[in-house]
């Protein structure tokens, strides 16, 4: 799908929304109810919350640990990340994309966000990533944990629709799990040639969670060879073809 320049403007907007959408509910819902009733994983549906925010919140954070040079702002974004979730990582689009020159925002701006930004000297520092069999199996395991979470505790504990959902950390918790939906989703209509593909899985993002990210990511993984980073599936075909053989994905000598 080709993204122009109001396309550009639109996401700037978007997550920079996002971030402050998420930071106003997050300490609302702290406010209200306490931080320990918000992770209180000894309420079941709290629990299945919590399992599914991590998910889509690790898919993220492993893009971030990929596209950042600077172990110093690693330190500072996972942790910063894990305690306020969609607020950070918005932000953290945001600001991606306000970084973009205004011929990276014209050609194709999402494969400049997505893409490692490395200094040429870097390049005798590259290390070789998980084996696409290995990301494979933890993807699928992560899917299936929380398939099989979610089946347990509306086994034992009934619908989904549960009092515990609509205290005010519920609320907060499950717009912070949409707000990563919306991320994952615009990547997914990057990635995607048509848009029937593109709105089946949106959609299949939006109905299951993070289960729907997982088959997304493991289906994706199917189309890389063994030889392959495992970076790659974050790309569309066009620009997967053209880095194949490049595992620093482009160096990039303004980082």
């Amino acid at each position: 799908m080709a993204v122009s320049s109001p396309v550009v403007v639109s996401l700037k907007t978007l997550f920079s929304v996002l971030a402050v959408i998420m930071l106003a509910l997050a300490v609302w819902g702290v406010g209200s109810d306490g931080l320990a009733s918000c992770v209180d994983i000894r309420k079941k549906w709290v629990l299945v919350t919590i399992i599914n925010y991590s998910i889509n919140l690790g898919v993220i954070l492993a893009w971030i640990v990929y596209k950042e040079s600077s172990w110093i702002r690693i330190a500072i974004l996972i942790p910063s990340a894990l305690f306020a979730g969609s607020t950070i990582t918005s932000a953290y689009i945001a600001m991606q994309l306000f970084l973009l020159s205004p011929q990276e925002s014209s050609k194709d701006p999402l494969y400049f966000v997505l893409m490692k930004r490395q200094k040429e000297d870097a390049i005798m520092g590259y290390k070789r990533g998980p084996s696409i069999l290995t990301t494979r199996v933890i993807i699928s395991a992560l899917g299936c944990l929380m398939l099989g979470t979610f089946v347990y505790v509306l086994i034992v504990d009934g619908s989904q629709f549960h009092s515990q959902l609509f205290s005010a950390c519920g609320i907060a918790s499950w717009i912070d799990i949409s707000f990563m939906i919306v991320t994952l989703s615009v990547w997914v209509a990057y990635k995607e040639s048509s848009w029937i593909s593109a709105f089946f899985w949106i959609l299949s993002l939006v109905c299951f969670g993070s289960i729907g990210t997982c088959v997304y990511i493991v289906v994706q993984l199917f189309y890389l060879s063994p030889q392959q980073p495992v970076s790659l599936v974050l790309f569309n075909s066009n620009n997967k073809d053209l880095l194949s053989n490049d595992p620093l994905l482009m160096a990039h000598t303004n980082a």
